[in-house]
C-alpha cells in the first residue's frame, strides 16, 4: 500500500491511466478502484465539498493499490495540505498560469528541504501505516500534478516546467477555450493546436504531459500525440449512458433480434 509506485510510473514514461470519482461513497471508490486505474481524480474544486467529506476514501484507494489523486479548489498551502494529510498519493492544482505560481504550488506540497508543508499527516494512523516512515519517505512519493487551462499559462510554459517538483502538466480544455475566446469550442483549432503543441515542447523534459477526456478516440488520439497522464471520463457519466441506451433500446425494439 506504501508507497504507491505512481511517481515511479510517471518518470518511466509508462502510460498512467485514471478516471474521476463523482461521489465520495466507498462502494463506488472500490468498484473504479477495480477497473484497473492507476489512479483515481477525487474532485474537490467544483465539488460542493471539500477534504472533510472524504472520509476513508483515499485510504479505501491507497488498500488497492490506486493512488487517489485530489484536486484542490486553488493553489492554497491550507487546502494542499489537508487533501495530502487525508491520504492524497497526488495534488492537483488548478489554474496554474506562472513560474511563481507553480513554485507556490511545490511549496505547498512538499516537506522540507524542498517545500515548506506542515508535518502531521492523519492518513497513516487510519490505514496502520508507519507514521515516522511516512513523514520520512513522503516527498518519494508524492506527486504534483499543474493544471496549464489559459493562454497566460501556454506562454509561460517552459518557465513553469522548469520549477523542479512538478510531475504532471495536464491541460483543462474547458478553461483552455475560455481563455481563448472558444468558451466550450473544446474542438476549435485554436485548443486543439495548443494541446499537440504542449507535448512537443516537453519532450525529454522529464514531465508528463496529461488532459482529461471521455472519448475513447480522443483518448487514443492525444496519446499518439504525447499524453501519457490520461484521465478517463467517470465510471457514472459512462455508466448512465449505457444505462441511456438500453432503456432507448427497450422502448423502441423491447423483443430485440430474437
Amino acid at each position: 500500500m506504501y508507497p504507491n509506485p505512481l511517481k515511479q510510473k510517471i518518470k518511466s514514461g509508462q502510460l498512467v491511466l485514471g478516471t474521476a470519482l463523482p461521489v465520495f461513497d466507498p462502494s463506488i471508490t472500490t468498484l473504479s478502484c477495480q477497473t484497473g486505474i492507476d489512479f483515481l481524480w477525487i474532485e474537490t474544486e467544483h465539488a460542493p465539498h471539500g477534504t472533510e467529506s472524504l472520509g476513508a476514501v483515499p485510504v479505501l484507494a491507497r488498500n488497492q493499490g490506486v493512488a487517489p489523486l485530489i484536486r484542490v479548489a486553488w493553489n492554497d498551502p491550507h487546502l494542499i495540505k489537508k487533501a495530502v494529510d487525508v491520504g492524497a498519493v497526488a495534488i492537483m492544482v488548478p489554474q496554474v498560469n506562472s513560474a511563481e505560481e507553480a513554485a507556490r504550488a511545490v511549496q505547498y506540497t512538499y516537506y522540507p528541504p524542498l517545500g515548506q508543508r506542515g508535518i502531521s499527516p492523519y492518513w497513516p494512523i487510519i490505514a496502520g501505516e508507519d507514521w515516522l516512515n511516512v513523514i520520512r519517505t513522503a516527498n518519494e512519493e508524492i506527486v504534483l500534478v499543474v493544471q496549464i487551462e489559459s493562454v497566460q499559462a501556454y506562454e509561460q510554459l517552459d518557465a513553469i516546467a522548469a520549477i523542479p517538483g512538478i510531475d504532471v502538466l495536464l491541460v483543462g480544455p474547458m478553461d483552455l477555450s475560455a481563455s481563448l475566446g472558444k468558451i466550450t469550442d473544446v474542438q476549435s483549432r485554436e485548443v486543439q493546436e495548443i494541446m499537440e503543441e504542449i507535448p512537443r515542447r516537453l519532450a525529454g523534459s522529464g514531465i508528463a504531459v496529461g488532459t482529461t477526456l471521455a472519448d475513447l478516440s480522443e483518448l487514443e488520439e492525444k496519446y499518439r500525440w504525447g499524453y501519457r497522464f490520461l484521465n478517463v471520463g467517470n465510471p457514472i457519466r459512462y455508466g448512465v449512458n449505457a444505462l441511456k441506451q438500453h432503456i432507448h433500446s427497450l422502448r423502441t425494439n423491447p423483443a430485440g433480434k430474437g
